[in-house]
C-alpha cells in the first residue's frame, strides 16, 4: 500500500491517501479548506491515476472535515465515521467561527464505524481501533498488514491530543493509547492528523506524557 500525505487548511491538518496497485484509494481526514486546496488534492488523484473509493474520519473536529462537502461533490463519497463525533459534525460551522474561519454545514455520514470492524478496500484492510479521549468518538485505522497506524489527533510524535474540548477526556485518552496504540507492534509506523510520523516502540520510550520502563 502506498501511503501518501498532503497538508491542509490553516490548521495544517494531514490527510492521507491510501492507494495499492489497482489505484482505487481511500481518504483519511480530508483536510481541504478552499477550493484552491481542493483543487490541489484532486490534481494529485489524478496525476496519480487514483480513484477515490472510501472517505474516513478519525473524528470530526472541524480542521478533519473542511474537505467532505468537497468529496461528495466531486466523488459521490460520504465519509464513515463514529455515531459519537456526531455533535462535533453538526457544530463545525458554530467552531470556525472561533478560528475565524466559515465552514459550511458538513455532510451526513454514510454509515457508522464500529469499534475494532476491519474496513476493505481494493486488497486493503484497516482495523478500526477505538480511541477516545481527545473527543468523544475519536478511532484509528491500523493496517497490520502495512505495519502502521492513522492516529488522528489521539497520538503525535512526541505528544498527545488536547482534551479540554467538548467530548474529551485526560484519563480517557490516556487509557486509549496504553491500551489500544501501545499493544501494537513497536515497529507500526504512526500517521498522526498533524505533525509527522514516528512509530509505536518510539513513543512508548520517549513521548513525555508517559513513564515507561
Amino acid at each position: 500500500m502506498e501511503i501518501f500525505r498532503l497538508v491542509f487548511s490553516p490548521i495544517d491538518v494531514n490527510t492521507y491517501i491510501l492507494a495499492d496497485s489497482s489505484r482505487d484509494c481511500a481518504i483519511i481526514d480530508c483536510g481541504c479548506y478552499d477550493d484552491a486546496e481542493f483543487r490541489e488534492l484532486t490534481s494529485f488523484i489524478e496525476e496519480k491515476k487514483l480513484n477515490p473509493v472510501l472517505l474516513l474520519n478519525t473524528h470530526c473536529h472541524l480542521d478533519h472535515i473542511f474537505g467532505n462537502r468537497y468529496l461528495l461533490d466531486k466523488y459521490n463519497l460520504r465519509p464513515l465515521s463514529h455515531e459519537k463525533e456526531e455533535m462535533n459534525r453538526k457544530n463545525g460551522p458554530q467552531h470556525a467561527v472561533i478560528f475565524g474561519l466559515t465552514m459550511e454545514m458538513p455532510p451526513e455520514p454514510e454509515r457508522f464505524l464500529t469499534d475494532n470492524e476491519v474496513i476493505k478496500f481494493s486488497t486493503n484492510e484497516l482495523k478500526v481501533l477505538p480511541v477516545p479521549g481527545h473527543s468523544a468518538g475519536g478511532v484509528a485505522f491500523y493496517s497490520e498488514i502495512d505495519g502502521c497506524v492513522f492516529t488522528g489527533d489521539a497520538l503525535f510524535a512526541g505528544s498527545i491530543g488536547r482534551t479540554d474540548l467538548p467530548g474529551g477526556n485526560y484519563e480517557t485518552l490516556i487509557n486509549s493509547i496504553k491500551n489500544k496504540l501501545f499493544t501494537l507492534p513497536e515497529s507500526t509506523i504512526v500517521y498522526s492528523g498533524h505533525g509527522v510520523e514516528s512509530t509505536i516502540g518510539t513513543e512508548i520510550r520517549t513521548n513525555p506524557w508517559f513513564n515507561m520502563t
